[in-house]
């Protein structure tokens, strides 16, 4: 089968690894240089160190011939480039089969999937999300993918692309609930980070962590959609893997924040690093508002991100909303 991969960053190489088994894989990157080194160099160390891409893989800059006759394409672009590149595509979809690997919400308060209908002719559009990170996908390791669909030529074609030994596939029909899953436990890892760097004890951490998954659990409620998404590899999986890890950057740039670190020492974090949960915590805010829903889960963590208030205000909100519930 042809498999048109569109962004060649750490996880659109991770796809293509565990993809490359009787595919014809053809990857996409809207810029020569980065076509060039990974045609040289068969490698970004940059983003995902140490690994080869598999001779099997071509890489092109011509969108057209990469979605031409595909029978499945995954979108793995950053969301914030993702509406250009999907009104880019529009000549050339015809009921195309488009999985979505991008998370993360668009400055102006949309999903992804969204986007996607929005703006194509096809029906056929599904989410890939899940606590997978691009070096473990690489790795060989373990790992499950929800898989979020309401047509059924999606979930048939990955049965048959996504066949690897160690990989565990669930699908379910909520996309709503896997996108804000996927969107906002970047946001969440930003308040773990914040509380280990305020070195909390691991208990209230943990206490921490269960307010946020049910503020979750309310958000997708209010979006009319299933609340047991939160239960799937996209729900707590993911957030599990992205709060618990220092892997992660959102964590990162939260523990730094939790530090106390000076505006410059996190500017220049934020410089080099690529930290999703930043632009989501602002387009989550959109999307509530968008759809009037309030969540001082979301405006706390917020003020404290982009309004310079004391990072330790995340716990003492956190302490007095589950006395509150309790009461």
């Amino acid at each position: 089968m042809k498999i048109g991969i569109l962004g060649c960053g750490a996880y659109g190489l991770a796809l293509s690894n565990i993809l490359k088994k009787d595919n014809n894989i053809l990857m996409w990157t809207k810029f020569s240089e980065e076509k060039e080194n990974l045609e040289k160099n068969r490698s970004n160390d940059k983003v995902l160190p140490g690994y080869k891409l598999d001779d099997s893989i071509k890489v092109t800059t011509d969108l057209e011939y990469c979605i031409k006759d595909s029978d499945l394409l995954i979108i793995v672009i950053p969301i914030l480039f993702l509406e250009e590149t999907v009104i880019s595509m529009k000549p050339y979809i015809n009921n195309h089969n488009i999985l979505i690997a991008t998370k993360g919400i668009t400055s102006d308060g949309l999903l992804a999937h969204d986007v996607i209908e929005n703006n194509l002719n096809t029906k056929n559009v599904g989410v890939l999300s899940g606590p997978t990170f691009a070096i473990d996908l690489v790795s060989n390791n373990i790992a499950g993918f929800t898989i979020a669909s309401k047509s059924k030529s999606i979930d048939n074609i990955v049965d048959k692309v996504f066949i690897q030994d160690n990989l565990k596939i669930e699908y379910i029909s909520d996309l709503v609930g896997t996108e804000i899953c996927g969107s906002i436990k970047n946001v969440l890892a930003i308040s773990a980070g914040i509380l280990s760097g305020l070195r909390s004890n691991e208990s209230g951490q943990a206490m921490v962590l269960t307010e946020m998954i049910n503020e979750i659990k309310y958000i997708i409620e209010k979006l009319g959609s299933d609340s047991n998404t939160i239960l799937s590899f996209a729900g707590i999986g993911d957030i599990l893997l992205t709060c618990t890890s220092t892997k992660s950057r959102n964590f990162s740039l939260g523990k730094l924040i939790g530090e106390g670190k000076s505006k410059e020492e996190i500017k220049k974090y934020l410089e080099n690093t690529t930290v999703e949960g930043v632009y989501t915590l602002k387009a989550m805010k959109k999307l509530l508002d968008n759809n009037s829903i309030k969540s001082d889960d979301v405006d706390v963590i917020y003020n404290v991100v982009f309004n310079n208030r004391n990072p330790k205000d995340l716990l003492t909100y956190y302490v007095n909303k589950s006395k509150e519930e309790i009461c």
